[in-house]
């Protein structure tokens, strides 16, 4: 089981004094936070791209590069890129020179971004939607395949015989696809033998159970072993000394974020009660002290058959100092539980 943290590099108000970092501070927040996952023993950071002023994650490469030549060990990867809204060439040489500056430690998960602020800004038309990522992900694998290519589709400029520099460390450099449940793109995750990362962020996480097993059965079909096709969860949560002072210091800004973004995606009010039930054993947030995350790490790893869990946090702006002591436990306590379990 690899375990990690993802960010957004949030830049929301601060839910008690009402207040917004900078963009700046927060950038530089996030790379320290990087360099303590990799300290504590973490396996894994990501960070998202969004092109809001509530994130300051637009161009999550650099943030992952300016903590590659910091760190040792950890893996850095994207938690999304929109490859949709993207140029597959130009995202590919980001990532193989982070592979590089990191000596083999880069990834990528990409998708079609359930946030669509990138499609306007980049001059894509929503309509293109699916299509879009289907184009551009094929011409993503064909140029992380082939150093010289020849390519043709109907969003981009055709291109003959050209080389795409610098080649990454690792060979083939790992692209995850990532999804919010929908069964096609589980389906083409399976197709292509590529993992697949699934974000649950409400409602019973059990019910993706049904799509990890269309995943798999996609992959067979395709001629991929079933067992190295990797799932990873993605889930918002916070570890803290006691599950009591984690709800008290998860809780506001989780609320206050929640709500903001509810209203422009139609989603209800996020209550205390739903809150409450989100973080019972089968609800979709691990919130709690280092024991009670750890086991509903490992219970849902039994039911969904997840190999790496990837814990988002904060979701909205907490002290820098609460984050940092949520990834040193995650690392430290946590993680170890969670290997002792499941072996």
């Amino acid at each position: 089981m690899e375990i990690g943290v993802d960010t957004f590099v949030e830049t929301t108000p601060d839910v008690h004094t009402g207040k917004t970092i900078s963009h700046a501070q927060r950038l530089r927040e996030v790379v320290e936070e990087i360099v303590l996952a990799d300290q504590v023993g973490l396996d894994i950071f990501g960070v998202g791209e969004h092109h809001r002023k509530e994130f300051a994650d637009s161009a999550n490469t650099l943030i992952l590069a300016a903590a590659a030549s910091m760190t040792k060990n950890i893996r850095l990867t994207s938690s999304v890129t929109v490859l949709s809204a993207a140029d597959p060439v130009r995202v590919f040489q980001q990532f193989a020179t982070l592979d590089g500056i990191s000596n083999g430690r880069a990834e990528m998960i990409v998708g079609r971004g359930s946030s669509v602020d990138a499609f306007p800004l980049f001059g894509y038309d929503l309509k293109d939607y699916e299509e879009l990522f289907e184009e551009k992900l094929e011409l993503l694998l064909k140029v992380r395949d082939s150093e010289i290519v020849t390519w043709r589709g109907g969003h981009r400029p055709a291109f003959t015989n050209l080389g795409v520099y610098p080649r990454p460390v690792q060979n083939p450099l790992p692209v995850w696809i990532g999804s919010g449940g929908n069964p096609e793109s589980a389906i083409r995750a399976g197709v292509l033998g590529l993992p697949l990362v699934l974000a649950i962020i409400g409602g019973n996480p059990l019910r993706f159970a049904p799509i990890v097993k269309l995943y798999k059965e996609a992959g067979a079909r395709a001629g991929h072993d079933p067992s190295k096709l990797q799932v990873a969860l993605h889930s918002l949560g916070y570890v803290a000394e006691s599950t009591e002072l984690a709800v008290e210091k998860y809780f506001p800004p989780t609320q206050a974020t929640m709500n903001t973004f509810g209203k422009e995606r139609g989603w209800g009010t996020f209550t205390r009660a739903h809150f409450d039930a989100s973080c019972t054993l089968e609800g979709a947030l691990y919130v709690g002290d280092a024991e009670t995350v750890a086991n509903k790490i490992v219970y849902m790893s039994k039911h969904l058959g997840f190999s790496r869990f990837f814990l988002h946090m904060p979701v909205g702006s907490m002290p820098h100092a609460d984050v940092m002591k949520a990834v040193e436990l995650l690392g430290t306590e946590v993680a170890p539980r969670v290997r002792a379990q499941l072996s």
